[in-house]
């Protein structure tokens, strides 16, 4: 099985070979981030981990891209979004909505939670078991809803 260190490594040559610079660019920048956590924790990245480095700059590029929307600067919006578009080829797809409500539906009966005041004790072990496959936002959305909030 390969990482998420090598498949990208590997693709960035071939971007390299088809002179591809808008995903050279960004798998350049994507391989960085990979290294520079590599180099803070001091071990070679956890799938996991290397999930969560590459969801960050999904994310980063979603806000920078909406920042420039808002300013009126579709020119820097649109390479944002161009660059999105190639990190989130390495993302798992997300779960559906009702994939989280059975699994929050399960967090809830096992921990006994009633109310929306029992919203930590459910989001916690939610986040635990779907990190990765679904959005913090939409979880909690998704557990106020159950809970009544």
């Amino acid at each position: 099985m390969t990482t998420y260190l090598e498949k990208i490594q590997l693709d960035l040559k071939n971007a390299m070979k088809d002179r591809d610079t808008v995903r050279t660019r960004t798998l350049r920048m994507l391989l960085s981030k990979l290294k520079e956590k590599r180099i803070e924790v001091l071990h070679d990245l956890k799938e996991e981990e290397a999930l969560a480095v590459i969801r960050k700059a999904a994310k980063e590029r979603q806000d920078s891209a909406r920042t420039y929307q808002e300013a009126g600067r579709t020119d820097l919006s649109e390479k944002e979004e161009e660059e999105l578009k190639i990190i989130e080829t390495y993302l798992p797809a997300e779960m559906d909505d009702e994939a989280i409500r059975q699994i929050v539906r399960k967090i809830i009966r096992d921990s006994g939670a009633e109310s929306i005041r029992d919203l930590g004790k459910v989001m916690g072990p939610a986040m635990k078991e779907l990190t990765g496959r679904a959005d913090g936002k939409r979880v909690q959305m998704i557990v106020r809803e159950e809970l009544g909030g």
